[in-house]
Order: structure tokens, then C-alpha cells, then sequence
């Protein structure tokens, strides 16, 4: 009986208990247990935190500077450029008014000339007027000449009212000096006599 009881022993080992089947993964903890702690993130140094911002600050102090001095370079710019604006803003017009000058100078000249054609001189005097009308309405300048037009207090400016049979009555009679418009802006108004309608019939004595 020992021996067989022996032998069973051999053949059937008792099972460890503490020991868990093998394949079987290990028991996960217990709702229970709290985890454990987790490592607390390492406090930056003070002194690396002054030298950061310093550098920062100094950055920012850069930035504002750069800022200051392109700003005060573009005021300058724009005066500058302003300024060459108003001294050279004619000169497209004066090159074109200078050939009238030349052809200005040379009747002149024919007319210091003894025995001058009268005719000839008046003739070319006209053409430089044309030539000179013609180069300022090429830059926007208009002639205002509103011989029997409707008075217009905005466009004309009345020196007097005289009777006319033929221009009624609040129209133009007669343009003294001629307005002019630049652009569509009155630069000078015209002088005009405006009509006052027909003359009174005069009593039949």
C-alpha cells in the first residue's frame, strides 16, 4: 500500500498554488489599489527663465526699432516725393507749350522786319493761338464761350444786361472774356453781358 501510494505521487504531482498555468496572463491589480505615482515634470530653472525672456524682450526691442526707422524712412520718402510732384507737375504741358513759343518768337522776329506783311504777321499770330488752344485742351482745358446760351450763374459771370431784339431775354449777348474749364472744373468763369429781352416800345408822342 505505501509503495503504491508513492508511486501515484511520482506519476500525479500536486499542482503550486502560488505558481499560475502556464499561458495564462498575471492577475491586472485590483480596482481597489490606487496606481502609482507618476513622475512630477521638472521645474524649469529660474535663472533659464530670466535669460528667455530677456531675450525676448531684446527680439521684441529690435523688432520696434526696425519698425520706427522704415516708418520715418517712408514719411521722408512721400514729402520728398510730394514736393518733386508739385515742382514737376508741368512739365508735360510746359513741353508742349514751347513750340508755340518758338513759332511766337519767329513773328516776332518777321515783324521788326521793315516793310512786314501786316496780313501774314496777323495770319501766323492766329495759327500760334491754335497751336496754343490746341496744346492746353490736350491737358483738359476747355473754352467757355456761351454766346446765346441760357445765363448760368455756376458757369458765366454777368457784367451787365442790355436790351437785344434778336437773344431773349436771360440769355448771352456777348462773352467779354472767355471762362475757361480743367478737367470739368471751372477755372475761370465768363464774363458775359446778358440780354434783358426786347427793348421797351417808346411812347407814340
Amino acid at each position: 500500500m505505501t509503495g503504491t501510494k508513492t508511486d501515484d505521487a511520482k506519476h500525479h504531482p500536486t499542482p503550486d498554488k502560488d505558481k499560475a498555468p502556464a499561458g495564462e496572463k498575471p492577475e491586472a491589480p485590483s480596482p481597489g489599489k490606487a496606481p502609482a505615482p507618476e513622475k512630477a515634470p521638472a521645474v524649469a530653472d529660474p535663472a533659464e527663465q530670466v535669460a528667455a525672456a530677456k531675450k525676448e524682450a531684446a527680439a521684441n526691442h529690435d523688432r520696434y526699432v526696425r519698425a520706427v526707422a522704415d516708418l520715418e524712412n517712408f514719411r521722408r520718402r512721400t514729402v520728398r516725393e510730394k514736393e518733386e510732384l508739385r515742382l514737376f507737375a508741368a512739365s508735360r504741358l510746359l513741353e508742349d507749350l514751347l513750340p508755340a513759343l518758338d513759332n511766337l518768337a519767329l513773328g516776332l522776329a518777321a515783324a521788326r522786319q521793315p516793310n512786314a506783311d501786316l496780313k501774314a504777321l496777323a495770319g501766323g499770330v492766329e495759327l500760334v493761338q491754335q497751336q496754343l488752344k490746341g496744346a492746353l485742351a490736350a491737358h483738359g482745358l476747355k473754352e467757355v464761350n456761351p454766346v446765346g446760351e441760357a445765363f448760368d450763374p455756376h458757369q458765366h459771370e454777368a457784367i451787365s444786361h442790355q436790351p437785344s431784339p434778336d437773344v431773349e431775354a436771360e440769355h448771352v449777348l456777348a462773352v467779354v472774356r472767355t471762362g475757361y474749364v480743367l478737367n470739368g472744373r471751372l477755372l475761370r468763369p465768363a464774363s458775359v453781358v446778358v440780354s434783358s429781352g426786347k427793348p421797351a416800345k417808346e411812347p407814340v408822342s
